[in-house]
């Protein structure tokens, strides 16, 4: 099993073996792109064939199974999802830190329409948190280790966990408010080493490693988290 990078997708798994006669994509349940090739197939094929798929594996990765729901479900660090039976229709509505969700009692928890509202109000608490510990962290980490950016964003791309643009813009996905704050830091660090290389040589990953010597650990315990709300 090996790994290649992807600028939109981060990290893919790789899997080879001599039953398959052609390329199948899958979705880790932690929102990792899986692709299983044929042996013969060089790494450029697999390389090109991820090029040039781009929006079947956004397609893939919107369309992967629901998340599991239940009562006291964390989101982000400090918000719960709360699930009570009711007699009428669903509802979802915010008190405090918890997200109250109301069903009727014969309404299954694992459709779309209910996962869709527990997506839409998880991103508001997600941004609501994002906004207001990010821009600190941010703001310490480049300071500390001499980087400078020129300002940040927040998004909820499903498939990576941060961008920073030529400019100097870093872009972070609210995401991040659900792994730990170690892996918080790797990922902003990440970005703010693109500050000064805006590519992945070993010139960047030794900027990485001044300001967190661990990178390799928190780089391969960031594979067991999904940038997807």
């Amino acid at each position: 099993m090996t790994h290649v990078h992807d600028d939109e997708f981060g990290d893919i798994i790789i899997r080879r073996t001599s039953s398959r006669a052609s390329m199948k994509v899958t979705v880790a349940p932690n929102g990792q792109l899986r692709i299983s090739a044929p042996r013969l197939v060089p790494l450029f094929g697999i390389k090109r064939m991820i090029a040039t798929s781009r929006r079947e594996l956004r397609r893939l990765l919107e369309n992967r199974p629901n998340r599991e729901l239940y009562d006291g479900l964390p989101i982000g660090k400090s918000h719960r999802l709360r699930i009570r039976v009711a007699s009428d229709v669903m509802r979802l509505k915010k008190s405090g830190q918890e997200l109250w969700l109301s069903v009727p009692s014969d309404q299954a928890l694992q459709t779309r329409e209910v996962t869709d509202e527990v997506r839409k109000a998880s991103i508001a608490a997600l941004r609501k948190e994002a906004k207001h510990y990010l821009p600190k962290r941010v703001g310490y980490l480049a300071e500390q280790y001499g980087f400078r950016f020129n300002q940040l964003r927040f998004s909820h791309a499903g498939t990576r966990w941060g961008s920073c643009s030529t400019t100097g813009t870093i872009s972070l996905n609210i995401a991040l408010m659900q792994v730990p704050f170690e892996l918080i830091d790797y990922v902003i660090i990440h970005e703010l080493a693109h500050t000064k290389e805006m590519n992945h040589s070993s010139a960047f990953w030794s900027l990485v490693e001044t300001a967190c010597p661990n990178y390799k650990t928190s780089r391969a315990e960031m594979k067991k988290y999904s940038p997807a709300v």
